[in-house]
């Protein structure tokens, strides 16, 4: 009997829902332990992952505890996905899989990440570093749609873990470059068709399901700041403020 995946995570950010997207869809029992934003520096949680970023996962059925996103998703599909639901095994498609998991983790990830904090996080406007990051999700964007031109996925006739790595990071894009929700895919209708199929997936709606009921429990909003903070800055004072409050 396969023990319960022990998933460690601040609820907020994208990445860690692309490993849970990938254990919904095969199946795979987990639990997650959720803490906040700003205990991902501190042990034990730096026991883990002495990088101090989530996700983090313990495998008790292999004793093993992995972080960073593409090595876990990799993992899991080598490890649990025996019947190739997620992934193929013939030679071309095998390492084209794992270019665009390369792709996503390297560029769509940090790019995306920085048009964030430049336009939301950011306490200081800079119009340089907006225009460049902005710049560079589109450039991505591109990349994929240009891919997906007359295909429903990237690789082969179905949807692979490939796909599904990009779709927390897109699904953001609104919130990120702070543009309206049904224009996030404009100029792009092959992406804006691919991420509708993939968030039309159970798995998808059940991954959101439990992201919102545990930023609830955070008091956090779907930003990733609590309730009445407008920006980093502001976060950053209070849990300073916090944590000398701990110590009184």
């Amino acid at each position: 009997m396969v023990k319960p995946i022990r998933v460690h995570m601040c609820p907020p950010g994208p990445n860690p829902w692309k490993v849970v997207l990938i254990l919904e869809e095969l199946n795979i029992p987990y639990e997650i332990n959720s803490f906040k934003f700003e205990d991902v520096k501190k042990k034990p949680f730096t026991d883990l992952n002495p990088n101090g970023r989530v996700p983090a996962i313990e495998d008790p059925n292999t004793d093993l505890v992995l972080w960073e996103t593409g090595a876990i998703i990799q993992y899991l599909v080598e490890q649990y996905d025996t019947r190739k639901i997620l992934t193929y095994e013939t030679l071309k498609e095998k390492h084209h899989l794992n270019q665009w998991l390369m792709f996503q983790v390297s560029g769509q990830g940090p790019y995306f990440g920085q048009a964030g904090w430049f336009n939301v996080l950011h306490p200081e406007k800079l119009p340089s570093a907006i225009d460049r990051y902005k710049n560079e999700l589109k450039r991505v964007l591109g990349v994929l749609d240009g891919c997906l031109e007359g295909k429903q996925w990237l690789v082969g006739d179905k949807i692979t873990f490939a796909d599904l790595s990009f779709a927390t990071w897109n699904d953001r894009i609104d919130s990120l470059i702070l543009c309206p929700p049904e224009a996030k895919f404009d100029g792009f209708p092959n992406v804006k068709a691919w991420h509708e199929r993939m968030t039309s997936r159970p798995s998808w709606t059940k991954a959101m399901q439990t992201r919102e009921k545990l930023m609830d429990e955070q008091g956090l909003m779907p930003n990733g700041m609590p309730k009445g903070i407008a920006n980093m800055a502001e976060y950053e004072a209070k849990m300073k403020a916090d944590a000398e409050a701990a110590k009184a």
